[in-house]
């Protein structure tokens, strides 16, 4: 009977039916002989935290930049001394946070159209699988 591939230190090890691949950065890679099988993507599902968390923070830091800038820019209204500070800064403060918030809100629903399409594909990938692997 074969023994599993092994690392090329001996420290990992593959499943039978794969081979072991070294990259330049020291890392291995097990290779499937089988193109349906991939070890990069995971069938384990992802939770919505994990899924909608870079939109969320990217939108609560363009919300507190805005903010930021629209309390700076006020600063420029009530203040007298660095008017000139305020005026040029609380612009740029609110513009930057807005253009975070925008990208953060649209960045959502390409999200959920990217999970519709990995879901379309993985029916279409059981369906190919159960009528060409009879």
């Amino acid at each position: 009977m074969e023994e599993p591939a092994r690392s090329p230190d001996g420290s990992e090890q593959c499943p039978q039916g794969r081979e072991m691949m070294a990259s330049s950065t020291g890392s291995t890679l097990c290779m499937s002989s089988s193109r349906s099988e991939s070890v990069w993507t995971s069938s384990a599902p992802r939770s919505r935290w994990d899924i909608y968390r870079k939109p969320l923070v990217v939108v609560a830091v363009g919300v507190a930049v805005f903010l930021f800038g629209v309390v700076i820019t006020s600063l420029a209204c009530f203040l007298k001394e660095h008017k000139k500070v305020y005026k040029m800064s609380g612009p740029a403060f609110l513009s930057l946070g807005l253009m975070l918030l925008v990208c953060g809100l649209v960045w959502v629903p390409i999200i959920r159209k990217k999970q519709k399409q990995r879901q379309k594909s993985q029916f279409l990938q059981s369906l190919k699988s159960f009528f060409f692997n009879r």
